[in-house]
């Protein structure tokens, strides 16, 4: 059984079971997590597909921790003017445990 979610703007595959890095959620480690935006749903009986989300189904997790991704470096350079900017990034993350998925 897996669902496909979609969270932060991005679409994610997931089984229960399933350790996965989402974009930062504003909820506590340890807390229940439940994702409603679900696109699709596949079981043993066949799959639903929503239009544009299956109704009534939702994937609850267990937010593990937060944390940060590595860091990327931005250099901006324009040449014989003597211009150069450099900039670093870490986007943040929340990790997430998926605990089940519900199909309404």
């Amino acid at each position: 059984m897996y669902a496909v979610v979609r969270t932060g703007g991005k679409q994610l595959r997931v089984s229960p079971g399933d350790v996965v890095n989402v974009e930062k959620l504003l909820v506590e480690p340890g807390a229940t997590v439940e994702l409603t935006d679900v696109l699709m749903v596949s079981t043993d009986q066949g799959a639903t597909v929503g239009t544009p989300t299956v109704h009534g189904a939702a994937v609850v997790c267990t937010a593990v921790r937060d944390g940060k991704g590595k860091k990327i470096t931005i250099y901006k350079y324009k040449r014989r003017k003597g211009f150069s900017k450099k900039q670093g990034h870490r986007q943040p993350f929340t990790t997430l445990s998926v605990t089940e998925i519900r199909v309404g």
